[in-house]
C-alpha cells in the first residue's frame, strides 16, 4: 500500500488496526474519533486528530490518502463507510495482520479486519467491511457477507453461510453446512448445529434461540 491511512475510530478496534498497518509497514497519517476527550491523545507517534466528520482531514482522502473503518458498532461503521463511498470515494481498505494464513484460493472483499493468526481456507469467500477477530478459523468454501463480526476463537466450518449482519461471538463453533441468517446473533461459546433464522439469538451447546 502506497498511500497512508486514516483511521476512523480511536477505540480498541482503532488501537488493533493502527497495530496491524503498522506491522506491515503502512504509514498511518493518523485517528479520526467523536469522543471530544480522545482528541490530541497519542498512541506512539499517531494522534487522535478530531472528529470522523471532520471535513478537513476527510477531504485528503483518495488520491493522497486511503481510510479504514475501525468501529465496532454496526450500524455507525455502516453509515461512515457510507459517507466514505458515496460523498469521497474512498473505499476502505483492508487490515490483515501478517500473522492471518489466508489461502490464494479465497476471495476478500474491501474494509475487512483480519486479526492475528485468522485462517481462511480455500475456496472461502469474505464480503465487504467484517471484522474477524484473533485465532478465528474458517474453513473451506465458507462465505460471509458484509458487516459481519467473528469474534475470538470462532471456529466456522466447511459451507457455512453467513449472511450479512450476523454477529458470531468469541469461541463459538458452527457445524458444516448451516446457514446463519442476516443480522443473527450467535453469543459466545455456543456450538450451532441447526440453521438460524434471520435476526434471531442463539446461544448454548447445542445453540438454541432464546
Amino acid at each position: 500500500m502506497e498511500n497512508p491511512v486514516l483511521i476512523f475510530g480511536a477505540g480498541d478496534l482503532g488501537v488493533q488496526a493502527l497495530d496491524i498497518f503498522r506491522r506491515n509497514n503502512v504509514l498511518v497519517y493518523g485517528l479520526l474519533d467523536d469522543t471530544t476527550e480522545l482528541h490530541g491523545k497519542e498512541f506512539g507517534d499517531v494522534n487522535v486528530l478530531g472528529s470522523t466528520d471532520d471535513t478537513g482531514y476527510l477531504s485528503i482522502l483518495g488520491s493522497k490518502c486511503e481510510a479504514f473503518v475501525a468501529i465496532g458498532d454496526k450500524v455507525v461503521r455502516e453509515r461512515l463507510v457510507e459517507t466514505l463511498t458515496d460523498e469521497y470515494k474512498a473505499m476502505p481498505v483492508n487490515a490483515v495482520h501478517d500473522t492471518a494464513v489466508i489461502s490464494g484460493m479465497s476471495a476478500i472483499g474491501h474494509g475487512n479486519l483480519i486479526g492475528a493468526r485468522v485462517i481462511v481456507g480455500a475456496k472461502t469467500v469474505v464480503g465487504h467491511h467484517c471484522l474477524i477477530q484473533t485465532a478465528s478459523v474458517l474453513d473451506t468454501s465458507v462465505r460471509v457477507g458484509d458487516f459481519v463480526t467473528i469474534g475470538t476463537g470462532a471456529i466456522i466450518n466447511d459451507r457455512v453461510v453467513i449472511n450479512d449482519g450476523a454477529f458470531i461471538g468469541s469461541g463459538v463453533i458452527i457445524v458444516a453446512g448451516i446457514e446463519i441468517g442476516k443480522n443473527a446473533r450467535i453469543g459466545a461459546g455456543s456450538v450451532v448445529v441447526e440453521n438460524v433464522p434471520a435476526g434471531a439469538t442463539y446461544f448454548g451447546n447445542p445453540a438454541k434461540k432464546i
